[in-house]
């Protein structure tokens, strides 16, 4: 029997989905093609008509997930720039909600130290996401004091990460918390404006 493409598109994105949340939870490692498969409630041998391999699965995970995080990051932030627009998408990512949610939180912190040994097309997806990520930054937040927009846009959105990864490594510790605390008032203080210089009389 020969299924419509679009049962075929529905099909891949509940692997995706299923694939997303393993990585999440369970590490690259830990998320087999076959729990993959189980959790999107299908048999293992339709894995293969939809991804070459377990990598490329990765790889299509990552790209999936900055696709979706998209709205969820910088949805109605919109028309803001500058300290205000940093203060609300900092906020929105360091926080405890998204440490401790393994099923829906940010899956970066699972799967970066998997991605430095993963396929040239997995270390692009990842590659796409972070630059994407950074040129909204970019466009939204200047760069001053010898920093480029670029420099200051990749600067925070390492920082983001490390110190989720961080976090999430040493969650049952007081330090996970002061590591958050920590990367949000240093990525806020470098928001904030300037003081003005005083007047000389």
């Amino acid at each position: 029997m020969r299924y419509a493409p679009e049962h075929k598109q529905a099909t891949r994105e509940r692997i995706l989905s299923a694939a997303e949340t393993l990585f999440r939870k369970e590490g690259f490692a830990g998320a087999s093609v076959e729990r993959v498969m189980r959790a999107a409630g299908l048999t293992v041998g339709g894995f293969y008509s939809h991804f070459a391999s377990k990598d490329s699965l990765l790889a299509e995970a990552v790209r999936a997930f900055f696709q979706h995080q998209h709205s969820r990051w910088l949805g109605g932030l919109e028309e803001l720039r500058g300290a205000e627009f940093l203060s609300h998408f900092v906020r929105r990512y360091l926080n405890q909600n998204i440490r401790d949610n393994m099923e829906t939180g940010c899956i970066m912190p699972s799967v970066l130290s998997d991605l430095t040994r993963a396929t040239p097309e997995a270390r692009e997806a990842l590659a796409e996401g972070v630059e994407g990520l950074a040129a909204e930054l970019r466009a939204r937040v200047p760069g001053e004091d010898g920093v480029t927009g670029r420099q200051r846009a990749l600067a925070t959105v390492a920082l983001l990460f490390g110190a989720m990864t961080l976090a999430r490594a040493t969650k049952s510790l007081s330090l996970s918390d002061e590591l958050l605390e920590a990367a949000r008032a240093f990525l806020l203080a470098n928001g904030a404006p300037a003081p003005a210089a005083k007047k000389r009389h």
